[in-house]
């Protein structure tokens, strides 16, 4: 099939430059890179809807933790594993 693209002209002499190089046509390099692209974009589709997080149940969040005290969280989280 026949089809007009516009492409930066870094782009398309760098890709040139490519073709010259490695004894290909324009078209197969923009081919392979259109391939590439798409696989990739295939690839992390499937992995995004492959993951699955894993839930704990508990009592929420307790009376008196903050959240955005870094410290208070650690201090709390070690006595926590020191008692158990």
């Amino acid at each position: 099939m026949r089809t007009t693209i516009r492409l930066d002209d870094d782009l398309l002499r760098e890709a040139k430059t490519l073709a010259a190089e490695t004894d290909q046509t324009l078209t197969s390099i923009i081919e392979d890179a259109l391939r590439e692209r798409l696989e990739r974009q295939r690839h992390q589709r499937r992995i995004r809807e492959s993951v699955q997080l894993t839930t704990f149940k508990g009592n929420g969040l307790q009376p008196g933790v903050d959240l955005d005290n870094t410290a208070e969280l650690l201090d709390l989280m070690g006595a926590s594993d020191e008692a158990g």
